[in-house]
């Protein structure tokens, strides 16, 4: 069959270049391929010299492409034979028909744990001179010349697409640093334009004191308190208060790290320390020198990853992953947690001199319905951030009885509950006042509990009738069983019945 060149060359680098996402572009590439050859793998690599191994950037099938930044060392015959054809200058396209008859052809299989009846190189030069190619695989047929004329005519074009690709990962090996400087850049704004916290002389009061006195002091911070209460706000103040503030800043949510990838990503590691490690990292804890260091959800570190921890914190050193160098590290370190640290180092799933060197100076951060005087001014400065970030024209307004509105609401989510509550107000306003009547069902409990608390019933078996009817409320009514309101007391079911048949409190048929 007669192959018009041209437009062989323009249809394959349309595809070849017409993508951003490389492995979506390689993925055409396959599939338009195989209307002129056996085509059912295709790879892009690059040979690194340092590691004495290829890369492989992407991998495509006719069904889905993935970038892959996976390597594996070549024997010394391997490397040989590779570089005695870069000597000379780019070797020429090749196929093989035969690919396990010699022992390249068989290591390059085994390498990208492939079975194939035959193979085609495309071979190609990084940026910085270092031997690339493109590896086609055919399971079943066989190639001949004509089809291999065909593809040295995408040699340019497949040198674009990894250059790109290489670029792209300079691009990503960066981002980290960056992220370390907007972070500062940002702290340094806020600082400057005069940022507080919101409520730091009213429900925070305490906490506010706590944090202006130990922010100067190095000393490690515990920072407690339910999810949304806002820790990450108390310690990014902490750091901006303390002399260490012209360094980072460094978040960890240690919760949403993989336990597999806990040490790469806090310690950091050496190139060729693991597959896929294509070049040095350094970890949360090297990025945080001469900064503070946020371990945010400590709790949720494996036995492990503590033990590692602690060491950090005695001796204030570290090693890369695959690294023998010791690297001294000059750093704050502020955790925080929402679960109850005590009773998990009663059980056995915290260590103990873990949790004495964390908790020199715990802070308990109280939750919104604690503080609700706070309220107010938190709406206020919700609305003017988010109005800004949704680009309304102008301002809404509150309804006359909406932050009342608010203020009897207990707020399990806490401030971000809050944001997202008010959040969702301006974009249905409309422009009209926000009334938050759509929190009706969210009030109605709260409401009800509320109003009884303000009754402040002197009589003990008013105060005993009203717990059992708000612990009946959770349960939705539920007296035995797992999860019933006797569990919840802590006495047996029948007892329960009797003095709620006492009080005159209803259960079972009659209560409907």
């Amino acid at each position: 069959m007669a192959v018009d060149e041209n437009e062989f060359f323009r249809e394959a680098t349309l595809r070849i270049c017409g993508n951003l996402r490389i492995e979506e572009a390689m993925v055409e590439l396959l599939r338009y391929l195989r209307k002129f050859m056996p085509a059912d793998r295709l790879i892009l690599e690059r040979y690194d010299a340092g590691l004495g191994s290829m890369v492989r950037i992407v991998t495509a099938t006719l069904e889905n492409g993935e970038k892959a930044n996976v390597l594996a060392p070549l024997s010394e015959q391997t490397k040989d034979f590779l570089m005695q054809k870069y000597r000379q200058g780019v070797p020429d396209p090749y196929y093989e028909n035969s690919p396990t008859d010699n022992p390249a052809g068989r290591e390059l299989l085994a390498f990208h744990e492939e079975e194939a009846s035959a193979y085609m190189g495309i071979p190609l030069v990084t940026s910085n001179s270092e031997p690339g190619a493109v590896a086609l695989f055919a399971e079943r047929g066989q190639y001949d010349d004509s089809q291999l004329r065909l593809m040295s005519l995408l040699r340019a074009p497949f040198q674009v697409a990894m250059a790109n690709a290489l670029q792209y990962g300079e691009i990503v090996k960066l981002k980290d640093m960056l992220a370390d400087d907007n972070m500062f850049l940002r702290r340094e704004f806020s600082r400057i334009a005069g940022d507080s916290i919101v409520g730091s002389k009213f429900g925070l009061r305490e906490v506010m004191h706590k944090v202006r006195h130990i922010a100067p002091i190095d000393t490690p911070v515990l920072l407690l308190g339910e999810t949304g209460v806002g820790k990450d706000l108390i310690a990014a103040t902490i750091h901006d208060s303390s002399a260490r503030r012209d360094g980072p800043f460094i978040p960890v949510n240690c919760g949403a790290i993989a336990e597999s990838l806990l040490d790469s990503e806090l310690f950091g590691h050496e190139k060729g320390a693991f597959t896929g490690a294509v070049s040095q990292k350094r970890g949360r804890f090297e990025r945080a020198d001469k900064g503070t260091i946020f371990l945010d959800e400590v709790a949720e570190l494996p036995p492990q990853a503590q033990v590692k921890l602690l060491r950090v914190l005695q001796n204030n050193k570290i090693e890369r992953v695959g690294g023998t160098e010791t690297i001294a590290l000059d750093i704050r370190v502020i955790a925080a947690t929402n679960r109850d640290l005590e009773s998990m180092v009663a059980s056995g799933t915290f260590r103990d001199d873990l949790w004495y060197r964390l908790s020199v100076f715990p802070i308990e951060i109280p939750p919104l319905r604690e503080r609700r005087t706070d309220i107010p001014a938190l709406v206020q400065h919700i609305m003017s951030l988010k109005a800004k970030e949704l680009r309304l024209p102008e301002l809404p307004t509150l309804a006359p009885g909406a932050l009342e509105r608010l203020q009897e609401y207990d707020w399990p989510g806490n401030v971000r509950e809050l944001t997202n509550v008010v959040e969702r107000g301006l974009i249905l306003s409309h422009g009209k006042p926000i009334d938050f009547s759509y929190m009706d069902a969210k009030l109605h409990a709260t409401v009800k509990t509320n109003s009884e608390r303000k009754e402040k019933p002197n009589d003990l078996d008013a105060v005993i009738s009203l717990h059992i009817q708000k612990i009946l409320a959770q349960t939705g009514g539920r007296v035995h069983g797992s999860g019933g309101a006797a569990e919840l007391l802590g006495i047996n079911a029948s007892t329960l019945r009797s003095r709620m048949t006492r009080l005159g409190i209803e259960y079972g048929k009659r209560s409907r």
